[in-house]
C-alpha cells in the first residue's frame, strides 16, 4: 500500500494521467489504478519502467524501490491458511499485522484477537453451519495465530468498544463464557489493551449500524484505513473524509461507554452472574 501510494505521488508529480502511464506499459489504465491501490502485486519490470518515466533516475533510488517491491510481493504468514482464508479477509489480516494501533467497535461477539479457542470455535460454527469440522479447525488455528501480534516486543495498541450484548449472548454455554470473560480480564491488565463496554443503560449510540475497525500505521505515507464488515465480506476505506466519520463515531462511543478503569469490575460482575 505504501509503495502504491508512492507510485501515485510520483505519477501526479510527473504530470501523467492514468491513461498515459498505462500506454507506456502497454496495459489498461485499470492496471495502473490497481497498482496504486495495492489491489494487485507489483510486477518489478512494470515498476522499474514507471519509475524511469516518472523521472526517477538514480540507480540507488530505483534499486531501493524495487527491493521493497520484491519484499512486498512475498506472501505473509497467513498465506499458509489460503485454503480457508477468503480474499477479503486476507486484506484484513494484512492490515492488522502491520498496524501499530487497532481500534474497533463490536456489537455481536468478542473481537477475534481476544477470543479463547473454545469461544472462537463456537462463533465460527454459528456463522458457518455447513462448513466441515476440518475447515472450522483451520479457521480457529488462524484466529489464534493472529493473536500472536499482541505478544510482540512492541505490540499494537488494541482499543475496542463492545456492546454489553457481547457478554450476555451465551456462546458455547456457561463454561465457555466464563472462560472467555476470564480471558478478557487477563487481557485488559496489559498496557496495550483497552476494552470499553457499552452498557444497555447508555441507550442509542453513533455506531449502531454495525461492526468496524480502524487501522493506523507507523508509516507517515500510509493513511488510516477503516474496515466495515458485512455478512458477505467487508468494505475498506482510506479516503480522509470517509475514515474521519468512523473515527468520530468511535470517539463519541468511547466517551459514552463505561470508562476503561471500570472494565474489569464490569467483567467480574457479569462472570459471577453466568
Amino acid at each position: 500500500m505504501v509503495l502504491g501510494r508512492r507510485l501515485q505521488d510520483l505519477r501526479e508529480e510527473a504530470g501523467y494521467t492514468f491513461e498515459e502511464a498505462a500506454a507506456a506499459l502497454d496495459v489498461t489504465h485499470a492496471t495502473i489504478r490497481r497498482m496504486e491501490k495495492a489491489q494487485v502485486g507489483l510486477k518489478v519490470p512494470y515498476v522499474e519502467k514507471l519509475l524511469r518515466i516518472y523521472g526517477v533516475t538514480t540507480t540507488e533510488e530505483i534499486d531501493g524501490f524495487l527491493n521493497l517491491a520484491r519484499e512486498a510481493n512475498r506472501p505473509g504468514w497467513w498465506h499458509h491458511y489460503r485454503d480457508v482464508l477468503p480474499e477479503w479477509f486476507s486484506a484484513f489480516v494484512s492490515l492488522e499485522a502491520e498496524a501499530d494501533q487497532i481500534r474497533a467497535y463490536e456489537p455481536h461477539y468478542v473481537p477475534g484477537l481476544l477470543q479463547t479457542e473454545a469461544y472462537a470455535a463456537t462463533v465460527l460454527r454459528s456463522g458457518m453451519p455447513h462448513a466441515p469440522a476440518s475447515e472450522i479447525d483451520r479457521l480457529v488455528a488462524l484466529r489464534l495465530a493472529r493473536q500472536d501480534l499482541l505478544q510482540r516486543k512492541q505490540p499494537p495498541l488494541l482499543w475496542v468498544v463492545i456492546d454489553e450484548t457481547v457478554l450476555r449472548r451465551p456462546f458455547g454455554g456457561p463454561n465457555v463464557m466464563r472462560a472467555q470473560i476470564s480471558r478478557l480480564i487477563e487481557a485488559v491488565s496489559a498496557p496495550h489493551v483497552r476494552l470499553q463496554i457499552m452498557p444497555f443503560s447508555a441507550g442509542p449510540h453513533p455506531a449502531m449500524y454495525g461492526p468496524f475497525h480502524l487501522f493506523r500505521f507507523p508509516i507517515p505515507e500510509l493513511p488510516d484505513v477503516a474496515c466495515a464488515e458485512s455478512l458477505i465480506g467487508a468494505a475498506y476505506f482510506d479516503q480522509r473524509e470517509d475514515v474521519s466519520l468512523f473515527r468520530e463515531a468511535l470517539d463519541r462511543m468511547c466517551a459514552q461507554a463505561a470508562q476503561v478503569h471500570r472494565t474489569e469490575v464490569i467483567l467480574s460482575r457479569i462472570r459471577k452472574e453466568i
